[in-house]
């Protein structure tokens, strides 16, 4: 089949790369030329395991193409993608300019039928909006909602085995066309779910609200652990152990971050004030997860009395999660502002989002090259992802290196006794008293 997909950001990457990777011809359109170039010389702009190699393969065979020409790759398209930004707004509002300009390209240049499928996360009511502004074409646009459940670190795993595929359309021709395109990654029997457009976009947005809200309970219940003199390790055991509630999402940490679940709880919300819903679940999600970002400032605030003046403290992990360099929304540059608004200087090391770190802080903070080279000199050590590199550190090291034997753990990576025999005094998230 010949796609054409508009946005070469994570999402269209990943799906160009991913589609092609199956036989697909995919002609990935941005207009970014200087983007376009790096990508056609095998530069990858985001770390994501396996998708350079996915990225080299498809290219060397033919089957993948970078061009800023959507004029071409449209008219030849059978399915255009589009995969561009969808920046939020300060009250959650999606900015769709970028989904409806595409929509408008294609408009203009298809020469033939085709689908136009959103991928791009979108709110509910869009593919409305974008099926009015294809009236009066010359071609028949049918407008199919396509929503990603991507996670970033695994993202090329999951596209290319995903749990399940959600496809919005109308038509029996989109059902078929579709679902021949899925066909290869749907194998061994996971569901293709075909809907309305309307329940297509809004299933995007419901599961990560949920995802998100299980992180936000699991996070209030460890502070209420900390003041009453529970430990949410042990709550936890018990919690997951039946079978209705499950283990995942449930452990407790400083926050999520990422640039989906606080936009997508987000959005949900501002949908839910446009017709006169608020939403108050969804709202206290957001707001116990703002909260958690801080929780190991206010730890570290406490422990040192609140004289935070001329600290400097050393941070592992900048990156909202492991095994990608996305720092959008991450706790850790909560954790950074704040500390930089309290006076503290700041070390920190990440195993792979020094380049995006060094973006965003601009020279306000030291970027090391090595976790320990970070934790020298330093007063105390905050971790603040779960990078595996952090699992087992030397705690001889950081006894003898930090001015305070203090660490400050926001993924509770430790054991509270091992800590103890090194000497160090240990917070973590959901435990009542540091650990000395």
């Amino acid at each position: 089949m010949r796609l054409c997909v508009l946005g070469t950001g994570y999402v269209g990457l990943v799906a160009g790369a991913c589609f092609s990777d199956s036989g697909n011809h995919v002609i990935c359109v941005d207009v970014d030329q200087e983007k376009v170039k790096r990508l056609e010389a095998g530069e990858i702009p985001i770390f994501e395991p396996g998708l350079e190699e996915l990225v080299e393969r498809n290219t060397q065979a033919k089957r993948l193409q970078f061009t800023t020409d959507s004029t071409s790759a449209i008219s030849k398209a059978e399915v255009v993608f589009i995969a561009v930004g969808t920046p939020s707004g300060k009250d959650g509002a999606l900015d769709l300019k970028y989904v409806l300009e595409a929509a408008k390209t294609v408009k203009e240049k298809a020469t033939k039928d085709l689908l136009l499928v959103l991928k791009s996360t979108v709110p509910v009511g869009t593919a409305a909006k974008v099926r009015e502004l294809l009236i009066g074409s010359t071609v028949n646009i049918e407008v199919v909602s396509n929503p990603e459940f991507l996670k970033e670190g695994t993202a090329v795993n999951d596209f290319l085995r995903p749990e399940r595929v959600v496809i919005g359309c109308q038509s029996s021709n989109a059902r078929r066309v579709m679902g021949d395109l899925y066909a290869p990654y749907v194998r061994s029997g996971n569901p293709i779910y075909f809907m309305d457009n309307s329940s297509a976009e809004m299933a995007k947005y419901a599961a990560n609200a949920f995802l998100a809200m299980k992180i936000s309970f699991i996070n209030e219940l460890a502070t209420l652990s900390e003041k009453v003199g529970a430990d949410i390790q042990e709550v936890r055991k018990a919690l997951v152990s039946d079978s209705r509630i499950g283990n995942k999402f449930l452990y407790a940490g400083c926050g999520y971050g990422g640039s989906c679940f606080p936009k997508d709880v987000q959005g949900l919300i501002h949908v839910g004030n446009q017709f006169g819903m608020p939403l108050q679940m969804f709202r206290a999600v957001h707001e116990v997860n703002e909260k958690q970002k801080l929780v190991i400032f206010e730890k570290i605030k406490k422990h040192f009395k609140s004289d935070l003046k001329g600290k400097t403290v050393a941070v592992w992990g900048m990156s909202f999660k492991p095994m990608t360099d996305d720092m959008r929304e991450a706790p850790a540059v909560s954790l950074i502002n704040a500390l930089l608004e309290a006076s503290c200087k700041v070390k920190a090391y990440d195993p792979v989002a020094k380049h995006e770190a060094s973006k965003l802080f601009e020279g306000r903070i030291e970027i090391c090259s090595d976790a320990y080279e970070a934790v020298k000199g330093t007063d105390a050590l905050a971790i603040m992802t779960e990078w595996n590199e952090f699992r087992s550190p030397d705690f001889e090291f950081l006894k003898k290196n930090l001015k305070h034997p203090v660490l400050f753990d926001g993924r509770n990576l430790f054991n509270p006794e091992s800590i103890k025999a090194y000497g160090l005094h240990y917070y973590c998230i959901g435990r009542p008293d540091p650990i000395v």
